[in-house]
C-alpha cells in the first residue's frame, strides 16, 4: 500500500509565549509588564471595581450599555471552570499597593464551533495593545477547546476594537448588526486559523514591546546604585565608582542610609528620596533586603532592575521560594529584572558608555552583543575583548535568568541597529522551544555564536550544581543549533576568533578559498584543516596564474596555496592580493605571512592593507579576507582598512576552522527556510480518542500492536497489510488475506524486543508454516515465563527489497519532541549512524536529516541496489513530526524498520512502538 497522497498546505505556527497560554506575563507596547491569569469565583469584587472605573463610553462598547452590569453578569465572568462554555482572562496590576484589574477578555460559545469573544480595557492602559495581547491568548485558547471562530457584536464607531480585530491578522468578517454603520452595531468573525499575516503580525509585536521593555537597561536616563558603599572593596563601591570612571553619560544616585557622599557624589537615604526620575536601579544590598528595595523603586517609576545580590535559587530550596516572590512582585509592579546573582551589563556606545556592573574594564566600542549566564566567563570575556581589541555594543551578565532570559536579549539585537553579531555563553535553557523559534528568525539577519557550557557528563554536573539548571541532552543542543543556524564553537578562544571575523568581514557566499604564504608548510597545514571543515581549496584559474607569473619571482608557486617563497617582499604581497581576491574562481582569502625579516613587518602588513583595498576596488567587495599573522609573540591583531577590520590569527589552522563554520552559516542563511505542512488527512481526533482511552485505561505505558496500527493509519503514515491474530487459525486466515510468504511476530506491550525472545518467524510460506511459526513463538515466550503478555502475533507481508531506516522520537525533558532517523534494523545500535532534530520539521529539516547519515549512499543506489524512494521517507518524517507535535500524550515512539523501496514505490513501516503518557501542551511551554 503507497502512502496515501492528501492535500498539503503550510502550517503557520503561532508564537509560543514564555509561559503558559492561561498565566503568565504580558509585555506591553510601551515596554511595561502586566500578569495574566484565569478568571477565579474571587475575582467578583476587583472585577466590580474594574468595570466601575471604566467611563461610560467604554461600559456601552464593552457591555453595550453606560451602566454597571448587573451583578449575575460579573460572576459568570469570574467563572473560569467549563472552558467548552465560557472562559475569563484577567490582567492584574500592582497600583497604590492594590492588586487591580486592569483589562479583561472572554469568549461564551454560541455553539460547538464558534464563540463570543468580549474585551475591556482600563481607560488609563488605552492604546498599549492590551486588547491585542488579550485576543491572542483568548485565541490561542479558544482553538484547544474545540473553536474554530471568534465572533464579536460591537459599535460601529468603536473603532479601537475594531482595529484589534484587524490588525490581529486573522481572517476577518464584518457585518453590519443594524441601523446604519456610524451609530449602529457591527458583527465581526475572525476565523481562529492562524495564518500568515497573523504570524508575522504577532511576532513583530513581541520582539517590539521585548525591545522596549529592555531599553531602560541599556539607555537608562539615571541610574540609583542601591547599596553603594564607602568602602572600595565592596561591590557597592565598585559599581558607583564603573558608572563615574567610565563616564556614563547620565546622572548616578549611589543610595545608602548611613552615608551622605560616596565616591564624591551626594547619596541618598533611600530610593524614593531621589529628586530625579530614575530608570534603572543596581541592587547590591543583602538578600532579605531585596524585596523591600523593590517596592521603593516600584514607588519611584523605576522601569528596570538589575540585581547583583546573590542567594537566590542558586542556593537552596529556601532562595529558590524567595526569588519566585521576587520575580512576581517585580512582574507584578510592571517592571523588568536582569538577575539575581548577576555581575552587571555594560553599553559602549559613546553617547551612553554604561558600565553597570563591578567588572574593572571597560571594553573597546564594536558591532558584537554577548550574553553570559556565568559571572566569572563574564569577567574573562570582558578581559579578553579588551586585549584582543574586539569591540562589544553591549555586554548582559543574566544570572539566575529569573525574568530576562536569552530569548529577551535575542529579540533586542535582532532589533538593536550598533548589534551585528550575538555571542552567547549558556549553562542551560530556559523555555529552548521559544529560544529556537527565536534564534531561527534571528539567524537570518544576524549571526549568532554560542558555547554551551555541560556537554560531557562532569560539565552537566557542574553546570547544575552552579546555577540549579537540569543535565540537557547534548544531541538536543546541536540539533536545536543547527537548526536555527547558530555557530557552536567549543570554547571561547574559538568564539573569539569566529566573532572577530564575522563582526569585521563579509559572509562567505562561498567554498572556494585561496591561500597566499611566504612558507610552504603553514599553507599546507591551512590547506588540510580548510579541506576537513568543508572548504575548497580551489584551483586558480589559467588566467589568475598567468597575471602571477608576470610579477612572482620564478621559484614561487602559483598552484592554490599559492607559496610566494620567503623572499616576498611588500609588493609582492600587494600585487598577489590584488590579483587574487578578484578572481572568479576564488569566494575567500586566507593570507599568511611568517616573519623572515622583523624589520619589514609593518611593510608587508601595509602591503596587506593595500592588496585588500585594491581587491576591493577590483570588485571584491563580498569576499572575506582572513589573515594567518604568525608573528614572534603570537598575538592576534587586526588589520585596519578603512572602515573594515581584517581579523589576524596566530596560528593557519585557526584561520580555516573560522571561515569554514562562517561559510557553513553563510550556506544556511541563503537557502529558503523551510515550511512546516500540514496534512489534511490526518485523524488527530480519532489519534488523541486512542491514546487517550488507553492511558486512561493503563496508565502510563506501550500501546497494544492494534492500538499502535490505528495510530500510524489515522495519521496516513504507510503501515502494511495485515493484521493481529490470536489463534493460530486466525493467523492462518490473516495470512491468506495478505497473501504468502508471511512474517510472524510476537505482539506484546510488555515484551518490546521482540527477537531477543525469539518473537519473530520470517519467509513463511503456506498455513503449515504459519501454524508452526505460531506454536513456535507461543513456546518459547512460555519457556520465559511471559506466556501472560502474549497478545497474539502480527502477520505481515514479507518485503525482500528496500533499504531499512529508522525513524524514532523521544521526549526530552527540555526541547519536547526529538527526533532521530538513521539506517534501520540492527545498524542503528551496531553503527549509530543517527542524526537528530527538534519538531517540528520543516520540508528543509526533513530533506536535511535523509542526507546527513553516512548510509544515505544505500539510499542513493550503491553497488547494483536500487536507489530507495527518498520523498516517501521525507513524507514519514514530516507526517511523523507533525503527529506528536499534535497528540501531546505521545512520549516515545520508535518505527524500525521501515522499508525504504525503490523510488515511486513508497516505504513500509514493518515494525513500530509507541509509548503514551501524561504529557499537556503547556509543559513544553513553560520557561
Amino acid at each position: 500500500m503507497d502512502m496515501a497522497v492528501s492535500s498539503v498546505r503550510p502550517l503557520y505556527i503561532p508564537p509560543l509565549s514564555e509561559d503558559q497560554a492561561q498565566s503568565g506575563t504580558l509585555i506591553l507596547r510601551d515596554g511595561t509588564t502586566a500578569t495574566i491569569r484565569l478568571a477565579q469565583p474571587t475575582d467578583q469584587t476587583a472585577m466590580k471595581a474594574f468595570v466601575e472605573r471604566l467611563s461610560p463610553e467604554s461600559r456601552r462598547h464593552r457591555f453595550l450599555l453606560a451602566d454597571t452590569p448587573p451583578e449575575d453578569l460579573i460572576a459568570s465572568l469570574c467563572d473560569s471552570s467549563d472552558p467548552r462554555s465560557r472562559l475569563t482572562l484577567v490582567v492584574t496590576r500592582l497600583l497604590g499597593g492594590t492588586l487591580r484589574i486592569i483589562a479583561t477578555g472572554a469568549y461564551l460559545a454560541r455553539d460547538v464551533t464558534t464563540a463570543e469573544v468580549v474585551m475591556a480595557v482600563d481607560d488609563a492602559f488605552h492604546g498599549k495593545g492590551l486588547g491585542t495581547l488579550l485576543l491572542e491568548r483568548l485565541a490561542l485558547l479558544a482553538i484547544r477547546n474545540g473553536f474554530v471562530r471568534l465572533w464579536a457584536v460591537t459599535h460601529a464607531d468603536n473603532q479601537a476594537m475594531r482595529e484589534v480585530f484587524r490588525e490581529s491578522g486573522f481572517e476577518l468578517r464584518e457585518t453590519r448588526a443594524g441601523g446604519e454603520i456610524q451609530g449602529g452595531e457591527m458583527e465581526v468573525e475572525l476565523s481562529l486559523l492562524p495564518t500568515e499575516t497573523s504570524v508575522a503580525r504577532s511576532e513583530v509585536r513581541d520582539r517590539v514591546a521585548t525591545a522596549a521593555s529592555l531599553r531602560p537597561f541599556f539607555c537608562p536616563r539615571a541610574v540609583a546604585v542601591v547599596g553603594a558603599s564607602r568602602d572600595p572593596a565592596s561591590i557597592g563601591y565598585r559599581i558607583v565608582e564603573a558608572l563615574v570612571m567610565n563616564r556614563y553619560q547620565g546622572p548616578v544616585y549611589p543610595v545608602n542610609p548611613k552615608a551622605a557622599v560616596i565616591a564624591s557624589i551626594r547619596a541618598y537615604p533611600s530610593v524614593k528620596a531621589i529628586p530625579e526620575p530614575v530608570d534603572l536601579a543596581i541592587l547590591s544590598v543583602p538578600r532579605d533586603a531585596v524585596l523591600d528595595v523593590v517596592d521603593e523603586c516600584a514607588a519611584q517609576g523605576v522601569q528596570a532592575l538589575l540585581i547583583i545580590t546573590a542567594g537566590f535559587a542558586e542556593v537552596n530550596a529556601e532562595g529558590r521560594t524567595l526569588q519566585d516572590q521576587l520575580v512576581e512582585k517585580v512582574r507584578a509592579y510592571g517592571m523588568r529584572l536582569v538577575g539575581p546573582n548577576c555581575m552587571g551589563l555594560l553599553n559602549t556606545d559613546p553617547k551612553v558608555r554604561l558600565n553597570a556592573s563591578f567588572a574593572p574594564v571597560f571594553p573597546p566600542y564594536g558591532r558584537v552583543a554577548m550574553l553570559s549566564q556565568s559571572g566569572a566567563v563574564g569577567l574573562a570575556i570582558l578581559r579578553s575583548s579588551t586585549y584582543l581589541n574586539m569591540g562589544l555594543s553591549t555586554f548582559v551578565s543574566v544570572g539566575n535568568k529569573a525574568d530576562v532570559s536569552s530569548n529577551d536579549l535575542l529579540q533586542y539585537w535582532e532589533e538593536d541597529p550598533a548589534t551585528e553579531v550575538i555571542l552567547l555563553y549558556l549553562e542551560s535553557f530556559g523555555n529552548p522551544r521559544r529560544f529556537a523559534r527565536i534564534a531561527r528568525r534571528v539567524s537570518r539577519r544576524k549571526p549568532i555564536v554560542a558555547v554551551k557550557g555541560g556537554r560531557t557528563q562532569a560539565g552537566r554536573r557542574a553546570a547544575g550544581s552552579h546555577t540549579a539548571a537540569l543535565a540537557e541532552n547534548d544531541a538536543g543542543v546541536d540539533a536545536l543549533f543547527h537548526q536555527t543556524g547558530i555557530i557552536r564553537v567549543g570554547t571561547l578562544d574559538e568564539m573569539f576568533a569566529l566573532a572577530r571575523a564575522l563582526g569585521g568581514q563579509p559572509i562567505p557566499s562561498g567554498r572556494r578559498v585561496a591561500i597566499l604564504t611566504n612558507a610552504g608548510g603553514p599553507g599546507i597545514l591551512c590547506a588540510d584543516e580548510c579541506e576537513a571543515g568543508g572548504l575548497t581549496v580551489t584551483e586558480l584559474s589559467e588566467g589568475t596564474r598567468r597575471l602571477l607569473s608576470g610579477f612572482l619571482p620564478a621559484a614561487a608557486s602559483l598552484k592554490n596555496p599559492v607559496d610566494l617563497i620567503a623572499s616576498a617582499g611588500p609588493e609582492h604581497y600587494r600585487r598577489a592580493i590584488e590579483t587574487v581576491l578578484p578572481a572568479e574562481e576564488v569566494d575567500a582569502a586566507i593570507i599568511i605571512y611568517i616573519p623572515v625579516d622583523i624589520s619589514n613587518t609593518e611593510a608587508i602588513a601595509q602591503a596587506i592593507r593595500d592588496g585588500v583595498a585594491g581587491g576591493r576596488a577590483a570588485g571584491a567587495k563580498a569576499k572575506p579576507v582572513l589573515v594567518c599573522w604568525m608573528a614572534e609573540d603570537g598575538r592576534e591583531r587586526s588589520l585596519q582598512v578603512g572602515d573594515e577590520q581584517i581579523p589576524t590569527y596566530a596560528s593557519p589552522e585557526r584561520a580555516a576552522q573560522v571561515l569554514g563554520k562562517a561559510a557553513t552559516y553563510g550556506e544556511w542563511r541563503i537557502q529558503p527556510p523551510g515550511v512546516v505542512p500540514d496534512y489534511l488527512d490526518m485523524d488527530f481526533v480519532r489519534i488523541r480518542a486512542a491514546c487517550k482511552e488507553a492511558a486512561r485505561e493503563r496508565g502510563e505505558g506501550w500501546l497494544s500492536v492494534e492500538e499502535v496500527r490505528t495510530v500510524l493509519t489515522a495519521a496516513g503514515l504507510p503501515v502494511p497489510p495485515g493484521g493481529v491474530a490470536r489463534t493460530p487459525e486466525e493467523a492462518v486466515e490473516v495470512a491468506g488475506q495478505v497473501g504468502f510468504p508471511v512474517a510472524v511476530k510476537l505482539a506484546s506491550r510488555r515484551i518490546v524486543h521482540k527477537t531477543e525472545i525469539g518473537g519473530v518467524r520470517l519467509n513463511l510460506a503456506d498455513a503449515r508454516a504459519v501454524t508452526q511459526g505460531f506454536a513456535e513463538i507461543r513456546d518459547r515466550v512460555a519457556r520465559e515465563n511471559q506466556l501472560d503478555a502474549m497478545e497474539g502475533v502480527l502477520v505481515q507481508p514479507m518485503f525482500s527489497e528496500g533499504v531499512e531506516v529508522m525513524v524514532g522520537v523521544t521526549q526530552d525533558p527540555l526541547f519536547g519532541p526529538l527526533m532521530a532517523f538513521g539506517l534501520g534494523g540492527i545498524h542503528v545500535e551496531i553503527l549509530r549512524d543517527v542524526c537528530f532534530r527538534v519538531t517540528p520539521l520543516t520540508d528543509r529539516d526533513a530533506g536535511e536529516m535523509v542526507r546527513e547519515i553516512k548510509g544515505y549512499r544505500l539510499l542513493e543506489g550503491y553497488r547494483g541496489h536500487p536507489p530507495a524512494d527518498v520523498t516517501a521517507i521525507e513524507e514519514v518524517l514530516l507526517r511523523l513530526s507533525r503527529l506528536v507535535e499534535e497528540i501531546h500524550e505521545i512520549t516515545e515512539l520508535d518505527l524500525n524498520p521501515v522499508f525504504a523501496l525503490p523510488p515511486g514505490q513508497g516505504c513500509r513501516i514493518v515494525d513500530a512502538r509507541i509509548r503514551v503518557g501524561a504529557v499537556t501542551a503547556d509543559s513544553r511551554n513553560s520557561k
